[in-house]
């Protein structure tokens, strides 16, 4: 089941997709799931007007390692002109495709008309796509969600506008924005948008298990997978993923040892990245990820938030791998 795939002049090994998180899908995570599998990831998503202005913290969402590519690079804002002057700018760096979001739920970025907000307005969908489009020769694709409230679900709408205007794919999230990430994904909608567009369809929402994407593939049709959520403290889920889907074999949970290395090594290159005192408190929410659901995981997320060295770190998995073996 998984299948090469191309969006534009851009061809994917794969169909299993690392999506784009906020404060999650940094360089160092997007490498540990390119590595466990994942066919093409996303940057966390970085605003137009950031790069306009040269706002320092922008710099490092741009940046892409040869080795995570292909990539795309996800940018956010919601003036036609600025978006595709920002695309000119940047067109020139290690990405491969440039993604606009227009399914972000967070107040501040909906309050400034941005995001998700862009989806009660179709029109102004129609010229950014238009207008970034014709202002590189990378792809283009968007990220939008089923609508912005039950009394507006548009999404088959916004993905045919889309299309008409130069996306080369669509990638849709099954919830509208006033649910968040509450109640269920509706993966019906990603099937009404496959069956109304030419261009590849990315289906997202409640992807958190082997199981889970072969049901959304043969629910949907869709092309591609987007994982977000489901791979927080879980870079596993893209081979857990694929071997399912190529051999019918679920692939035990990684056992502890396997997750304090990963840990460890995830904590290293995201010091590496951005230094210790950063990378460190940035772990603290990875660490609870990937501890969830196994023994006494509780205590060593109640420490974790004293932690300020990787010695520290290592001693502290080191205490908790000692005290399952008691």
């Amino acid at each position: 089941m998984g299948k090469r795939l191309s969006i534009g002049n851009v061809e994917l090994k794969g169909n299993i997709f690392l999506g784009p998180m906020a404060g999650v899908s940094d360089l160092p995570f997007r490498l540990l799931c390119k590595e466990k599998g994942a066919d093409f990831v996303y940057t966390e998503m970085v605003s137009a007007k950031g790069i306009q202005y040269k706002n320092k913290n922008t710099e490092n969402l741009l940046c892409i390692a040869e080795e995570e590519r292909p990539a795309a690079l996800q940018l956010f804002g919601s003036d036609p002109f600025i978006l595709s002057e920002t695309a000119k700018q940047i067109e020139d760096r290690n990405f491969d495709i440039l993604d606009i979001n227009m399914g972000c739920p967070v107040p501040k970025v909906v309050n400034c008309g941005e995001g998700s907000a862009l989806m009660k307005n179709p029109k102004l969908i129609a010229d950014i796509v238009s207008k970034v489009s014709k202002a590189i020769q990378k792809p283009v694709t968007v990220k939008i969600r089923k609508g912005f409230g039950e009394d507006l679900i548009n999404a088959v709408e916004v993905a045919k506008i889309a299309e008409a205007n130069g996306a080369a794919a669509v990638a849709v999230h099954g919830r509208t924005r006033e649910q968040f990430y509450s109640g269920k994904a509706d993966w019906e909608i990603i099937r009404k948008v496959k069956e109304a567009v030419q261009i590849p369809v990315i289906g997202s929402g409640d992807v958190f298990h082997p199981e889970d994407a072969k049901r959304m593939i043969e629910m949907t049709g869709c092309d591609a997978i987007m994982i977000a959520r489901g791979a927080r403290g879980n870079p596993w889920i893209f081979e857990q993923i694929k071997t399912y889907l190529e051999q019918g074999i679920l692939l035990p949970k990684p056992d502890m040892i396997e997750v304090k290395d990963m840990i460890l090594r995830h904590a290293k290159m995201i010091v590496e990245y951005k230094g210790e005192y950063i990378g460190l408190r940035e772990m603290r929410k990875h660490v609870a990820w990937y501890t969830t659901g196994y023994k006494d995981s509780a205590k060593l997320r109640n420490k974790i938030s004293e932690i300020e060295s990787m010695e520290a770190l290592e001693k502290l998995m080191d205490d908790y791998i000692h005290s399952l073996k008691k």
